[in-house]
């Protein structure tokens, strides 16, 4: 049995939302991060038990910006002038609200599938999640993580 994917639950969430444009060719990325692994093993394994983590995860733990656990790297603020500017503060600050909305907390374990299923069934609360970001992002970002979920849970 392969082990627990340890994984921050916006990091599923965009993966799942990534999928909403079909099969996807996931390339290892420039910072050195893990996503195109994670990514390839949770379409591979629609049953992988994830466990939910708020620090570094399965896919920050190479990245170049990872120190000491901390991502370094900025995000910008242009569109979302109330997030903080640190990327570590934004992520968890969205992964705290994803585990209020989810009723996770870290260290929690669920199955990718179970994970999906409980994400469609919350997406309305996706304002409560993003509220940093303008209304049409947070309804366009909606329609691509149902679109995702659909892609998702198609092949089971």
């Amino acid at each position: 049995m392969n082990s627990p994917i340890r994984i921050k639950p916006h990091h599923f969430v965009d993966i799942v939302r990534a999928l909403r444009k079909g099969q996807i060719a996931w390339e290892p990325h420039p910072y050195g991060h893990n996503v195109h692994e994670v990514a390839e093993r949770l379409v591979a394994e629609r049953d992988a038990i994830l466990q939910i983590e708020l620090g570094a995860d399965d896919i920050c733990e190479p990245c170049i910006h990872n120190v000491d656990g901390w991502c370094r790297d900025v995000i910008d603020t242009s569109f979302r002038p109330q997030a903080p500017r640190s990327k570590h503060d934004w992520n968890l600050l969205i992964d705290r609200r994803w585990c209020q909305v989810l009723a996770l907390a870290t260290g929690d374990r669920i199955t990718a599938r179970q994970l999906c299923e409980c994400l469609r069934k919350h997406l309305a609360q996706l304002p409560e999640v993003y509220k940093e970001l303008p209304s049409g992002r947070v309804a366009s970002r909606t329609g691509e993580l149902a679109r995702g979920i659909g892609t998702y849970l198609s092949d089971t």
